[in-house]
């Protein structure tokens, strides 16, 4: 059976799906893999270290998706980008619901199958194919040095001859992935950091990593799979009131809050922003699904009453060499769960394969 992986063609795009490491390790499933030429080389992996690993390469997508049953990508292709796929064959990436509308009717057309990555179940089974979580962890790493950078001040306490520094102060909002990796990045880089959520659940893991737990009081909002889940309006307005007390001292500010279908929950206002000591940065990870932060624009840099909003997109894109190797296990873990003896074997009664897929043979699941 053969696997297609071909050059990611959305703009600051530069992961890729699978990574040489991972071919040779597909190739023990009795699987071939064909890989478009160039298509790791801006993550970092050139055409020689395919090859060496095993991997057929081919001139361009179309080589590369002929006579395959299984596609992995990294986003999801645009509808023309999926006319050469073979009939019957299997499409796994990210399928937000935005991409789909134009997609979806081709996938039909081919009898296509589409698994969603980012669908896949919070079950301890699915957890090494978990690539929300992986990307996730990328992208707190990230935030905190985007918001260190645009900072007037360093992170850590230092004692100089011309004095002593005093630390910075960091507040990350969300203790998901990215929120828990953000607080230890922030802490190695010697911060001063304090974390706010509406699980209390996680007030240990956000303690275990040296940061201040703040709580709304009468807030508990854990959802399905450990998710947050929507809050009512009364527990909003109580979010507002803790977040809003703990923000005005704070120089840096990562936001990751997101509920899964919804859009990003509003954490910090207008009037919030302006309360912030001048110079103070806030970096809003949630920027693709409307923002935690009120000024907030997606891709943007806005300045309020001296504080900086930065709303990058795509951040694990910017890391794409651990980004992609991190994505490629996943997709490994998928496979192994998805091959037996070397043919792919799509079970929509399966827990895991039911809840990613979109698309079975050709038949729209989740428009």
């Amino acid at each position: 059976m053969r696997i297609a992986v071909v050059r990611e063609t959305a703009p600051g795009e530069r992961r890729v799906a699978v990574v040489p490491e991972v071919v040779t390790r597909l190739a023990r499933l009795k699987l071939e893999v064909a890989v478009e030429r160039g298509a790791g080389l801006s993550a970092g992996f050139p055409d020689e270290a395919y090859a060496a690993a095993g991997a057929m390469l081919a001139a361009g997508p179309a080589e590369a998706l002929a006579g395959a049953a299984l596609w992995l990508k990294v986003q999801p292709p645009r509808p023309e980008e999926a006319e050469p796929l073979a009939e019957g064959a299997t499409l796994v990436s990210f399928l937000p619901a935005a991409a789909r509308p134009g997609l979806l009717p081709v996938l039909s057309r081919r009898r296509a199958s589409a698994l969603a990555m980012e669908l896949v179940p919070r079950i301890t089974r699915a957890q090494s194919m978990d690539a929300l979580s992986s990307q996730a962890t990328l992208a707190g790493y990230k935030a905190v040095l985007l918001g260190a950078s645009a900072m007037g001040k360093i992170l850590p306490m230092l004692t100089t001859a011309a004095g002593t520094l005093a630390p910075a102060k960091a507040f990350i909002l969300g203790a998901g992935v990215a929120g828990l990796q953000a607080i230890a990045t922030a802490r190695r880089l010697g911060a001063v950091v304090s974390a706010f959520d509406v699980r209390p659940a996680v007030k240990e893991q956000v303690q275990s990593l040296g940061a201040t737990f703040v709580a709304a009081a009468q807030v508990q909002a854990e959802g399905q799979g450990g998710y947050a889940r929507e809050l009512a309006e009364e527990q909003q307005r109580l979010v507002l009131e803790a977040v809003g007390k703990h923000v005005v001292d704070q120089d840096l500010v990562i936001t990751t809050a997101q509920v899964p279908g919804r859009p990003a929950p509003r954490l910090l206002t207008r009037d919030m922003v302006r309360a912030m000591r001048p110079g103070a940065v806030i970096v809003d990870l949630a920027a693709e699904s409307g923002g935690n932060c009120e000024l907030t624009r997606a891709g943007e840099t806005v300045q309020e009453a001296g504080v900086t909003v930065l709303g990058p997109l795509n951040l694990p894109a910017t890391l794409p060499l651990h980004a992609s190797q991190m994505y490629a296990r996943n997709l490994l873990a998928l496979a192994q769960h998805l091959v037996r003896d070397g043919a792919l074997a799509l079970d929509v009664a399966d827990e895991i394969t039911g809840a990613m897929a979109v698309v079975h043979q050709g038949e729209v699941r989740k428009p």
